[in-house]
């Protein structure tokens, strides 16, 4: 039995090779004599913004925009093996974005090559870097006043309280949502005084809509009900396992600076997107497995966007568009992601004149037993 067993597992067909490269979270652009795209798998597609029907036959010169001479140069030739990390590429008309290029000429193929591109955000992990310095002390900063605004925060909440009692039953929503808000803001205090120890809040099951529903309504009671906030949610998605204050701190901070952002045009207008997008797999210290990130949230906005000399440091703290702004925001907003095991990066569409800020969360992974039960 067991030589039958090791004879059947022997002539088992292989997976087929165009299957295995399609399954691959990395986009993958198979590149024929003079650099025209040949095929492309689907996270290319992603990647690169554009069907493989309408890629297939383009020069990759016309795709992507690498920007460093020297990397164009050796990718004219076709027997050169590339592996150069950190690169700023540009993809058709959108901001530049920073990748991973990997470039290998195919054996037995004369001018053929493969491409691989990875962007920057989702290789971060598989360095544990940790946050330098500098953004150890912005991150400190808060904790000095969190003192002085814990005080006035009981009083706004006994306020709170007050009112309620004398409010009418249609206006209690908003006093409870006052009151709700003093007690996150103070939990919220409470975790940045612990912040420098670099303690991760506990993670549970979080269910993501309730989340973002919650923050709209905040943002909505906060004085900017003119702005348009539009839902396209995959109704579908699982669990993400996430502290869900943390969570609500994060798209508080994101919601509210795209609807400062857009306020002045003509139309304001947030999105909040959400989807299933499978690709980036985050490996950590400590971690036997990596941690798959497929749940993705997307915060839209039709402003004129982050200035451009900006944009590269947007998470750094200190680092602020806004005139009166602190540059505290994104610095803490990106540690509270990457706390929960996400990643969040910034990318600017001027084609479209849109700015997104896209966070990768893990999900609630479903045992097999629990899936067979």
């Amino acid at each position: 039995m067991t030589l039958a067993g090791t004879i059947g597992e022997a002539v088992r067909p292989s997976p087929d090779h165009a299957r295995l490269i399609a399954s691959l979270p990395y986009a993958v652009v198979m590149l024929r004599p003079g650099q025209r795209i040949a095929a492309v798998n689907g996270a290319g597609e992603q990647l690169l913004g554009q069907s493989a029907r309408r890629l297939i036959g383009k020069s990759l010169k016309s795709v992507v925009d690498f920007g460093e001479p020297r990397l164009m140069a050796m990718l004219d030739d076709s027997d050169v093996q590339i592996n150069a990390r950190d690169m700023a590429a540009r993809i058709g008309k959108s901001s530049a974005r920073r990748l991973h290029v990997i470039v290998s000429p195919v054996a037995g193929w004369e001018g053929w090559q493969t491409l691989t591109l990875i962007e920057s955000a989702e290789v971060e992990g598989f360095e544990e870097s940790g946050i330098n310095t500098h953004e150890e002390a912005g991150l400190r900063a808060p904790e000095i006043l969190a003192h002085e605004i814990k005080n006035p925060l009981a009083g706004i909440r006994g306020a709170a309280q007050l009112l309620g009692r004398k409010a009418k039953a249609s206006d209690r929503a908003l006093t409870n949502l006052i009151a709700d808000e003093v007690d996150r803001i103070a939990a919220l205090i409470d975790q940045m005084q612990t912040l420098s120890s670099r303690s991760a809040a506990p993670a549970t099951p979080v269910n993501l809509h309730v989340a973002i529903r919650r923050a709209s309504a905040v943002l909505e009671a906060g004085g900017h009900a003119n702005v348009r906030i539009r839902e396209e949610f995959d109704p579908s998605l699982p669990m993400v396992l996430v502290n869900s204050d943390s969570l609500l701190q994060v798209l508080l901070n994101l919601l509210t600076n795209a609807a400062e952002a857009c306020a002045g045009e003509d139309c304001p207008e947030v999105t909040l997107r959400t989807r299933f997008a499978s690709g980036i797999m985050l490996r950590q210290a400590g971690h036997a497995q990596p941690i798959r990130l497929p749940i993705e949230i997307c915060v839209t906005d039709n402003g004129p966007g982050v200035d451009p000399e900006l944009r590269d440091h947007i998470f750094e703290p200190f680092v602020s568009s806004k005139k009166q702004g602190q540059g505290l925001g994104l610095a803490l907003v990106r540690k509270l992601v990457r706390d929960m095991n996400g990643r969040i990066n910034h990318e600017r569409d001027e084609l479209r004149g849109l700015t997104h800020f896209r966070i990768r969360l893990p999900m609630v992974e479903t045992r097999r037993e629990d899936s067979e039960a």
